[in-house]
């Protein structure tokens, strides 16, 4: 069942992860401050709200915990990759929890979620958009794919934890527990 608040943490594949949560559940988004400038995909996230950070900035990052805890405080959800980056998929790497401090200081249930592409004929990691893959070209690579799938899951506890540390660890574990499961069925 999906999240209706608090904190969704997942892990990060692509710049599809969006489209797929956006059409999955209504949320405010948390991205890199470097999407506000990308034609369309930075028009789209400053029109849903999304809360920009300057990973650089602890300033920066100050203000984004404060608009989060904003957010939240709403009831409206918030979705957060707290790895920090996308991957190839073929692990979930560490959460990030600076972040994630405004739900713990506003005791906000938070939710692991995991996401995963298949495509016919085509591996999962080709479908993720990470480290320096020009963009334009995975993008028309993506497009001519047949029968693209996206799959999400959210775990199905909402917890509450006291401390930003432990949720991030225990977030993890179950992000990756999920994605284990996507990887066995996608096999089967």
């Amino acid at each position: 069942m999906r999240p209706t608040r608090g904190l969704i943490c997942s892990n990060h594949l692509s710049y599809l992860d969006i489209l797929v949560y956006a059409a999955a559940t209504p949320c405010v988004f948390v991205s890199k401050r470097e999407v506000r400038r990308w034609p369309a995909f930075g028009l789209l996230a400053r029109c849903g709200g999304t809360i920009f950070v300057n990973r650089q900035s602890r300033t920066n990052t100050a203000e984004a915990t404060r608009e989060i805890g904003a957010v939240l405080e709403t009831g409206v959800p918030v979705l957060l990759f707290p790895e920090g980056t996308s991957t190839d998929g073929t692990e979930v790497e560490r959460f990030h929890p600076t972040l994630l401090e405004p739900a713990v200081e506003r005791v906000a249930e938070m939710t692991a979620a995991a996401i995963g592409y298949r495509a016919h004929a085509v591996e999962e990691c080709d479908l993720c958009w990470f480290g320096d893959a020009p963009f334009l070209s995975h993008l028309l690579l993506t497009l001519g794919c047949e029968n693209v799938l996206a799959e999400v899951e959210f775990f199905p506890d909402r917890n509450v934890y006291s401390d930003r540390k432990s949720a991030a660890l225990e977030l993890r574990e179950q992000v990756a527990a999920m994605r284990q499961r996507m990887k066995r069925e996608a096999m089967a």
